[in-house]
């Protein structure tokens, strides 16, 4: 027991910023951070989102479920931005809980972070296929019936962008700012003519009477309940459930540490000004779409679009388009970044073969783990029917969350002498407070998702058993931090 309990030292992973086992060169800095994090928090479901769960769930309330919504995840916000200016690694949550926790609980989050983002990056690069696919028969272009298109779509852009995160972060990251910037005046564009266009009647009292569901119990908390409901304030809740799902991502920034100059100062900034400023778009575009026509009128499958039809701007569905798929291709862009710095960190750490850990000379990125990541996505999503499985990206990321939470009140007892770039104000009552609120995200999920989720973490546990407790450089001390070959030295 105590081997797998083992916890890496903090001068281990705060010696990563001194050059002890640091190997990415500094690319980011914070106004970089921002994009990095609108660039996979705001994808295609600004744009549907909100008109879903107004006409499903909480009606013109739906509002007051981004609000709430936006305080749950800026409480897990906080708790990021203090460990990653503890530990500015790119391991993130994976690297904290190493360090707090115990090698065990240390691989078990890591595995959570695999499943999150490479079911991601396979979930989005089908959805923007399919996206795609609309935006161009919408321009009036006749796509061919079948999947054969999107699947070559589907390949075509995990190629694409799996080269640019390969050839490295200066790359990655002047395109980011391109496609971002894009992206965001297709927005400001949506938000402007939408709002001559808003109907201050379409709001009511933002309370719509609740209704009892006659569809069988689905998630978690129907099934402890017995039945489920919408509207009302249950449904304004549930809404925000499904709605904190849209600002997952924030967490990716903090991958991003270890190529971040002034990380701990500059990380925390980062993540919380990307946060506030995607709560606050979303609102945004949330008052355009409730407010342009009644809740009881939108349509769940194209909500934005078909209000803009209604009120006779039919050229919106074209901003609309564009700024989808622009969205959906940086969301795919930043997964692939936060998955590659995840496992270098693990493949680095021995959990995984150290051969992942190594850095191209010639483009000072893991180059080689990347091109893993790539493989495995396009498997995904050109051969697992992903789209029926989004809720395991969700609960993934919700399981870190519940333990950096954690981590945050256990690290300031246990290790109240380490320098922080930034504290949760308050603590314990906001950690504990994100740590409420995540478990509360978390029963909102189906039970289908938990049982395969159990099924996901009961294997990774067995990987570890058989490799990764044994190959750990904690079980081998000796063992030089670096790996032999490849690695490029500053």
């Amino acid at each position: 027991m105590s081997t797998i309990l083992r916890r890496l030292p903090p001068s281990e992973a705060t010696g990563l910023r001194t050059g002890a086992r640091h190997s990415l060169a500094e690319v980011y800095r914070p106004a970089d951070l921002v994009v990095l994090g609108l660039g996979v928090m705001i994808g295609a479901g600004i744009f549907s989102i909100a008109g879903e769960q107004a006409a499903t769930t909480a009606g013109p309330g739906v509002i007051l479920s981004f609000m709430i919504a936006g305080i749950a995840c800026l409480l897990a916000c906080l708790c990021y931005a203090e460990l990653s200016s503890t530990m500015p690694t790119s391991g993130s949550a994976y690297t904290f809980t190493y360090v707090i926790f115990g090698e065990v609980w240390a691989w078990i989050i890591g595995w959570a972070l695999i499943l999150e983002l490479q079911f991601a990056a396979a979930v989005v690069a089908r959805a923007w296929a399919a996206i795609t696919v609309g935006a161009i028969e919408h321009f009036g272009v006749r796509v061919p019936a079948g999947n054969l298109v999107q699947d070559v779509l589907v390949l075509v852009i995990l190629v694409l962008l799996t080269g640019v995160v390969a050839l490295g972060a200066r790359v990655g990251l002047r395109a980011l700012w391109v496609m971002v910037s894009a992206k965001l005046l297709a927005i400001g564009a949506v938000i402007v003519v939408g709002v001559t266009h808003i109907d201050v009647a379409n709001f009511g009292d933002f309370f719509v009477p609740p209704k009892t569901l006659a569809t069988a119990p689905a998630t978690v908390l129907e099934t402890l309940i017995g039945e489920g409901h919408a509207f009302g304030w249950f449904g304004i809740f549930a809404a925000a459930s499904a709605i904190a799902f849209a600002y997952i991502g924030f967490d990716i920034v903090a991958t991003s540490a270890e190529e971040t100059v002034n990380a701990p100062k500059a990380v925390p900034k980062g993540m919380i000004r990307s946060l506030v400023l995607a709560t606050v778009i979303y609102l945004a575009v949330a008052l355009v779409m409730v407010g342009m026509v009644p809740y009881t009128k939108i349509s769940p499958q194209t909500p934005l679009a078909g209000a803009f039809r209604a009120v006779g701007v039919d050229w919106m569905v074209h901003v609309i388009d564009v700024g989808a798929v622009l969205g959906l291709t940086t969301v795919i862009l930043v997964l692939i970044v936060g998955q590659t710095r995840v496992l270098f960190s693990m493949a680095r750490d021995g959990l995984i073969p150290r051969r992942l850990a190594t850095v191209s000379r010639r483009y000072h990125t893991p180059t080689r783990v990347t091109l893993v990541i790539g493989l495995v996505a396009i498997v995904l999503a050109e051969f697992v029917p992903v789209l029926t499985m989004q809720q395991l990206v969700v609960i993934g990321t919700l399981f870190a969350f519940a333990f950096v939470a954690a981590g945050v009140i256990v690290m300031r007892r246990r290790m109240p002498h380490l320098e922080r770039g930034f504290r949760v104000p308050l603590s314990p009552l906001l950690p504990a407070l994100s740590l409420v609120a995540t478990l509360w995200l978390m029963v909102n999920l189906r039970v289908l998702t938990w049982a395969w989720f159990a099924l996901w973490m009961a294997f990774g546990l067995l990987v570890y058993l058989v490799y990764g407790r044994r190959h750990s450089l904690l079980a081998r001390p000796n063992t030089p931090a670096r790996p032999p070959q490849g690695r490029h030295r500053r």
